[in-house]
């Protein structure tokens, strides 16, 4: 196995496929670096997901996570290109990825972006489908 940051995602197979559960993988030690100043980032990502038919090898997503280190990213963009890249590789039932990060200037941030499968068979949603307005 390698011993360098990897942007693979390494699967296997869903051992209980019939089954609703949840996994969550927590990863405190997450870093990267402020694309502003330069500084170090650091934080905890966690990956909470019902599988449908796989699920994420453990040793791939920690060097996945590993290959952020010497990159710059804001919180927002790393939460959601983790969660996009997460759900490429085992396509769950459903996902959520939450990025709880350290305190910079003063401020705590915490990102969480979900994922939702469409049921199968379910149509799209129309384009050009105007947002549903809020009563004023």
């Amino acid at each position: 196995m390698p011993k360098q940051p990897s942007r693979s995602l390494e699967t296997f197979p869903n051992p209980e496929p019939d089954r609703d559960y949840v996994i969550r993988h927590v990863c405190p030690e997450y870093t990267a670096v402020c694309p502003v100043t330069g500084q170090p980032d650091f934080g905890t990502i966690v990956v909470i997901y019902t599988p449908d038919r796989l699920c994420v090898e453990l040793k791939s997503l920690k060097l996945y996570l590993w290959s952020f280190r010497d990159e710059g990213h804001f919180f927002e963009q790393a939460t959601n290109q983790i969660l996009s890249d997460l759900v490429r590789a085992v396509e769950p039932r459903r996902m959520t990825v939450i990025g709880r990060f350290n305190v910079r200037g003063g401020i705590t941030t915490t990102v969480v972006a979900r994922h939702a499968a469409k049921p199968r068979g379910a149509s799209p949603k129309p384009r050009g489908a105007s947002p549903r307005r809020r009563r004023r």
